[in-house]
């Protein structure tokens, strides 16, 4: 697998489309702190790590998916990095976009507080 960001990413949006109540993924280190994030931002249940898979439970808010959409931004063939004025606001702060920074893994909003730029991994809606 090259890119486990963008797989665990898709895994969760399937499971979603299956109308699934909870999705497996590989374990990472960054995948773990990624969910860990979209879990405080209230895009999906709990996740809950088992030896090398982690597995996720799906939210879903009156029957439809927390998650309406994800869109990865930096791959391992083209890294995208921004700075602090530069970061992505999706739909105008309704989403969020997850961040890579020198001081951890946030969302734009953090990043901006922290005054902190980074690689842009995805955007989440």
């Amino acid at each position: 697998m090259v890119d486990p960001i963008a797989d665990t990413l898709i895994r969760i949006k399937n499971g979603y489309m299956a109308g699934s109540n909870t999705a497996l993924v590989k374990y990472s280190k960054i995948v773990l702190a990624v969910l860990k994030l979209l879990s405080k931002e209230g895009y999906i249940g709990d996740v809950r790590q088992k030896d090398r898979e982690i597995l996720v439970s799906l939210k879903y808010v009156s029957r439809k998916p927390a998650l309406a959409g994800v869109e990865r931004v930096s791959k391992p063939s083209l890294r995208v990095y921004k700075g602090v004025h530069q970061l992505p606001k999706v739909l105008g702060g309704l989403g969020c976009a997850i961040i890579s920074t020198p001081k951890g893994i946030m969302i734009d909003r953090d990043a901006r507080k922290l005054k902190v730029g980074g690689e842009v991994l995805a955007l989440v809606w």
